[in-house]
C-alpha cells in the first residue's frame, strides 16, 4: 500500500493542471489510481472524463472544461459584451462561438452555441488565461459589437445599441476602427454607420 500511495502522486506530478481520462491512462495512471487521487484530495473530477489537480489556481471549472473540449471555442455576443462592461445583462447560458463545421462538444455548463464562418472566425479574437496553462477565446469589444449588430434579428436591437453607446463613452474608442472591422461583414456596415450618426 505504501508503494501504491506514492506512485500515483509521482505520476500526477507529470500531468498538466487539467487533463482528460485518456491522457491519464497514456501516462500510466489507472482508473483505480485516479479514484485514489480523488479520495486523497490531490485530484478533483470536473466532469465526466475530465480531472483537475486540487493545487491548481482558482478558475471557472466550466470554462476550463470548455477550453479542453473545444480549443477554438470563443466567448461571444452577450457573454463577451458583459465581460467587456458593455452590457448589464447576465446571460442564462454562455454565448460560445465555434467555426462552422466544428462539432459542439458535450459539456455540463449551460451554453448557447453560435456557428460563425471560418473565414472570419478569428477576426478580433483574443485569448484569456484561465489557470496559467489553459486559454479560452474572447472576442474584442469591437468584434462583439459588430456581432451583436449582425445577429440583431435574433438577439434584438437593444443589445447592440446599448453596447455601442457604452463603447463610445470609453476612452480611446474609435468609430473608424469599428467600421473598418465591420467591413469584413459588408451588410452590417450601413446599420452601424447609421447608428453611429444618431449617437454621435
Amino acid at each position: 500500500m505504501g508503494k501504491y500511495s506514492h506512485e500515483p502522486k509521482l505520476l500526477l506530478g507529470t500531468m498538466p493542471m487539467v487533463f482528460r481520462y485518456n491522457q491519464a491512462r497514456t501516462a500510466g495512471i489507472s482508473r483505480r489510481a485516479l479514484t485514489y487521487l480523488i479520495d486523497s484530495g490531490d485530484l478533483e473530477l470536473i466532469e465526466r472524463g475530465l480531472y483537475r489537480k486540487t493545487n491548481a489556481p482558482l478558475a471557472d471549472l466550466g470554462l476550463l472544461a470548455l477550453a479542453i473540449r473545444a480549443p477554438s471555442a470563443t466567448l461571444c455576443l452577450g457573454t463577451a459584451l458583459s465581460r467587456h462592461g458593455l452590457s448589464d445583462e447576465i446571460p442564462v447560458s454562455l454565448d460560445i462561438a465555434l467555426p462552422r463545421g466544428i462539432r459542439e462538444p458535450k459539456v455540463e455548463a449551460p451554453i448557447t452555441w453560435h456557428h460563425f464562418h471560418t473565414a472570419t472566425f478569428y477576426i478580433g479574437r483574443n485569448e484569456i488565461d484561465l489557470d496559467g496553462e489553459l486559454k479560452l477565446g474572447l472576442y474584442s469589444p469591437e468584434r462583439s459589437i459588430v456581432d451583436a449588430f449582425r445577429t440583431r434579428a435574433i438577439e434584438g436591437n437593444e443589445l447592440a445599441i446599448t453596447a455601442l453607446k457604452r463603447w463610445l463613452r470609453q476612452k480611446g474608442s474609435q468609430p473608424s476602427q469599428l467600421l473598418s472591422l465591420a467591413a469584413n461583414w459588408p451588410r452590417t456596415v450601413p446599420v452601424i454607420r447609421r447608428t453611429l450618426e444618431v449617437l454621435l
